[in-house]
């Protein structure tokens, strides 16, 4: 989304105030005596309200214009969950602006996939690093002594490894709101978001870690 206001022939549409209005009204007006231009004459002040409330209305066609952009929505972002079936069992509650908004953006723009860069991303995504291992058969032309012995059914198995506490939200300035926490954690919708995601043949098995230390 663009950071410049919207504009019609390089005209700005957003921002503009009750003065600015105020000016165009006034320079549609007929020139002559019958037309003052003292800002205390009751033809001005008529214009100024009119003015006011211009751009007051040009404001909420802006801000609806930012509205419709899911990832920076607040007033339209209840419309926004409803329409993506937000909050679900893999998100649970979702406390913070911040967090709500992600969930949107992660629906909306989910395109599906089966490989481990994929269900790394979406982890990410939702704020958890973790670390995918697949498994094969143990088959004496290709195995080591050390690989174990597993048979044909390690095909379809693999798993999902993750530090503790891994998923944690910053308050932000530009996204949270004020009374919001300064950070929140935790890792529990994990395995709903994988399970729900993944390949329907295929047995997924979740593994948690001790987060290292720096």
């Amino acid at each position: 989304m663009s950071d410049h206001p919207p504009t019609i022939d390089h005209q700005p549409v957003c921002g503009l105030t009750g003065d600015d209005y105020g000016e165009v009204l006034a320079d549609l007006l007929p020139r002559g005596f019958a037309w003052p231009r003292n800002p205390e004459s009751v033809i001005m002040r008529t214009m100024r309200a009119l003015a006011e409330e211009f751009a007051r209305l040009t404001a909420r066609d802006c801000d609806l214009l930012a509205e419709s952009y899911p990832c920076g929505a607040t007033e339209t972002l209840p419309d926004w969950e409803r329409i993506c079936g937000l909050p679900d069992d893999c998100t649970g509650p979702l406390d913070t602006l911040q967090q709500r908004r992600a969930a949107v953006c992660g629906v909306l723009g989910a395109r599906g996939g089966q490989s481990v860069e994929y269900f790394i991303q979406l982890a990410l995504e939702h704020g958890y690093v973790i670390e995918i291992t697949e498994y094969q058969p143990f088959r004496v032309d290709l195995s080591s002594v050390e690989d174990p012995l597993l048979d044909s059914d390690w095909w379809f198995t693999w798993t999902v490894s993750t530090p503790a506490a891994t998923n944690i939200v910053y308050f932000r300035t530009d996204e949270s709101a004020v009374e919001e926490p300064l950070a929140t954690w935790g890792d529990q919708q994990l395995e709903c978001l994988i399970l729900k995601h993944k390949p329907a043949h295929t047995l997924v098995m979740f593994e948690y870690t001790q987060a290292s230390r720096s």
